[in-house]
This record gives C-alpha cells, sequence and structure tokens, in this order.
C-alpha cells in the first residue's frame, strides 16, 4: 500500500512513521529545505514537547473540540510521546507546568529524532516538493508537484495552519481540502498576543502573578487569567495573555473591550488599602511619586501615579481617604484599551481548519473521501499553551498514519 503523508511537521512525521511501522510504503512530502521547521522556532528554540499529565487533564485544556480529541489522547498519550523520544535516545525534563522539553533544550534534538525514525524505517523523504494540486480519481489520489505526477493509495495531510508562514503554513492543506468537498470553519489567531493601546513606554515589562481579563464598557470581566504576562510597544503577550486570546477569538465581537489588569490579585481592596497604608506610614514627608517602590515595579510607577488622578508632588501624609481609594482601584483593574488580535500569522497556532464533522475521530479519516486523512494544526482543534498543540499533532499522527496503513 502506498502512503503519500503531505507535511514535515510532527502531525506529518509521526503520520509517515506510524505507517511505516504497520508495513505501509510511505513518502513523506515537505515543501522546505528541511523537516520541522515551525517545530524548530517552537518553545523559543527549546520545543515544548508535550505536557505530562493525564488524559482527562489534557482534554480539559483544549479549547476547541476536545470531545472529538479523545480517542486520539488514548492511543497516544502525552506518556507515550515521552516513551517513544526516550526509546530512541532523546532524554526529557518536566518543568514547571508539566511542559515537558528535551533534556538539551534543543529543538534540533527533537527533530533529529524524528528524522532517524524515518530514515531508520526507510521512509522516503522529498524536500523541497511543494504539492500544488491532489486529486481523487477512480479510488487513487493524483499528486501533482512541479516535476511529476505521483499516484498513491492513500493520503495523509499534514500540512499545519497559517500561522508563521515563513515556516511553510501557508494554508495548502485547506485548499486540498474544500477542493475534494469539505468544509473549513472560519480561521482565527490563537495563543497570541493582544493588541491594546496605552501601553507605550512599559515595552519589555514582565510582570508575575497577576491576573489578565477582558472586560466589557461596563467594566463588567468575563473572563481571565492569573499568570505572567509581558508588555510590547503595542500591546500585551506572557502565558496568561496567550491564554486569554485564544477564548477571546471566539466572541465573535471585540467592539468596547478593555484590557483590565489585577496587578495584586491575592490582596482583596481592603488588604490592599491596608498594605498602602503600611507603606505611607515609613514615607509620610515623602512625595507621592516617591512612596510606590515596595509595591509596585519601578517602570509602573509614573502611570499608577497618573491613572490615581493623585499630583505626584502631593505629600504622602496629605493624601485623603477617598484619593487612596481611587489608587486600590486603578492597581486592582489597570486597563488598556482593546484594539485586536494579533494578525493571525503570529499566531502560535491557527484556530479553525477542517471541520471535525467530516472527519472519523477514531481514524481521522474523511467521512467523504475514503482514504483521505487529516492530521495536527489543519483540524479544527486547538488548545492552550503548554505543550497541547505539539501533542495533538502527534496523537492525531499517530491515528492517522495507523488507520491509513490497516484499513
Amino acid at each position: 500500500m502506498k502512503i503519500a503523508v503531505i507535511g514535515g511537521g510532527p502531525a506529518g512525521m509521526m503520520a509517515a512513521i506510524s505507517a511505516a511501522q504497520n508495513g505501509a510504503d510511505v513518502t513523506l512530502f515537505e515543501k522546505n529545505e528541511k523537516l520541522g521547521k515551525k517545530l524548530y522556532i517552537s518553545g523559543k528554540g527549546r520545543c515544548n514537547i508535550t505536557n505530562n499529565c493525564t488524559e482527562q487533564e489534557f482534554l480539559s485544556n483544549v479549547v476547541t473540540n476536545s470531545k472529538f480529541l479523545f480517542g486520539a489522547i488514548r492511543r497516544f498519550s502525552p506518556s507515550d510521546t515521552v516513551s517513544f523520544c526516550e526509546s530512541r535516545g532523546l532524554k526529557t525534563k518536566t518543568e514547571r507546568g508539566n511542559r515537558v522539553f528535551p533534556l538539551s533544550d534543543k529543538s534540533s534534538d527533537v527533530i533529529k529524532t524524528f528524522s532517524n525514525e524515518l530514515q531508520h524505517l526507510g521512509i522516503e523523504t522529498r524536500l523541497n516538493c511543494e504539492i500544488l494540486a491532489l486529486e481523487y480519481q477512480q479510488n487513487a489520489f493524483l499528486l501533482t508537484t512541479i516535476t511529476d505526477i505521483i499516484k498513491f493509495d492513500k493520503v495523509i495531510l499534514a500540512t499545519g495552519g497559517v500561522s508563521y508562514s515563513a515556516t511553510g503554513s501557508t494554508g495548502d492543506g485547506y485548499r486540498f481540502a474544500r477542493a475534494l468537498g469539505h468544509s473549513v470553519t472560519l480561521l482565527h489567531p490563537s495563543l497570541c498576543r493582544i493588541i491594546a493601546s496605552g501601553t507605550s513606554g512599559l515595552e519589555g515589562l514582565s510582570l508575575k502573578n497577576v491576573t489578565v481579563g477582558i472586560a466589557d464598557s461596563n467594566g463588567n470581566i468575563f473572563d481571565s487569567e492569573f499568570g505572567e504576562m509581558l508588555f510590547t510597544k503595542d500591546g500585551v503577550s506572557g502565558p496568561a495573555v496567550l491564554t486569554l486570546s485564544s477564548r477571546i477569538n471566539r466572541l465573535g465581537s471585540y467592539k468596547h473591550l478593555n484590557i483590565v489588569i489585577d496587578l495584586k490579585p491575592a490582596l482583596d481592596r481592603d488588604k490592599l488599602d491596608s498594605r498602602i497604608l503600611r507603606d505611607f506610614a515609613t514615607r509620610m514627608n515623602k512625595n507621592f511619586i516617591n512612596s510606590l517602590s515596595d509595591l509596585l515595579p519601578e517602570r509602573l510607577t509614573k502611570l499608577i501615579v497618573e491613572r490615581s488622578g493623585i499630583p505626584f508632588d502631593k505629600k504622602v501624609n496629605q493624601i485623603t481617604v477617598n484619593e487612596r481609594t481611587n489608587l486600590v482601584g486603578v492597581i486592582k483593574a489597570l486597563k488598556f484599551p482593546f484594539v485586536k488580535l494579533d494578525d493571525i500569522e503570529f499566531g502560535i497556532v491557527t484556530s479553525g481548519g477542517v471541520d471535525v464533522s467530516e472527519i472519523n475521530p477514531s481514524t481521522m479519516e474523511s467521512k467523504l473521501v475514503k482514504g483521505l486523512y487529516f492530521a495536527g494544526e489543519l483540524i479544527d482543534v486547538d488548545a492552550y499553551t503548554g505543550g497541547y498543540n505539539i501533542q495533538i499533532a502527534l496523537s492525531t499522527g499517530y491515528v492517522a498514519g495507523t488507520s491509513a496503513s490497516r484499513s
């Protein structure tokens, strides 16, 4: 049985490996000059391979269509990913949040492990080979490249989404899927920066243990995330923001929203007021601008003072109860007008994709075209940051490759 795998990312490499392990004649097509180009830059070059959690915990971190992935995660779980890597000489480590990385902190070692396995199994890998068209005729698939037309019994599409197009994720798989009759849901950026106004001057400032929320025009916070965040020149980023962004893109309308940061979530307003009073007690004769060094990062102080409405040079011992109440309010709800989510080009993953109602979740085979399979980011599934999305790619790739070679 001849199987073509289109796409040399984690989903495609795992699909090719699992199909070849079952005796199929597999050819892996990759349009780039090397395999795993997007994988190489993942995790800031460290590659967060998976998340060392239970299957149920894993699925609770899947934002879109978690039920669809139930069978795939059970058949190839996070622990299976770790075993796959370790048994092939790639040592791993588990860090905060159960995130699994290669012990070397080098994504290139992950790619090398998969590449070596492809070679070991005798899988033909064709690099710099873009598939221009995919057709289904007389129970077979015809793949058109720049030089020839090749016939296969089965095809596994694992071309990724449309984020970071320089890595080869240019939406080819969506085009192929549509041409073969499949529906593609609306594409959104997921796990991306949030563009907001008013952050200039704070670029590079990192905050830990804060709560980042999204609020309507009346100040009602309808979603939030606790953790770390980072100010950028034109918005906010960091783990808490990335997670929040994957929920925001499902709102449909972004009008009149605010990003709201609680800088002291461990303290309610009364306790924060008491804390401020204690700080003021040791600085009674200082100007207000010089009284917050123990409470706030230096780079935030000017903005907080401005927002509080208290004059910079007002003596601490002259600050009124109402002024202190305003200060507490600013610290507990520092607002920045929401502009938009970052461009889909810069999303860590693409949200949306081939409609899961048209894919058999047990096999990853198309319900519309016999012998056509899907894997990875191309499918309408996505999860939070933390190794979950790469695991989805590996799990669906494993199921697609195994199913295609056995059927």
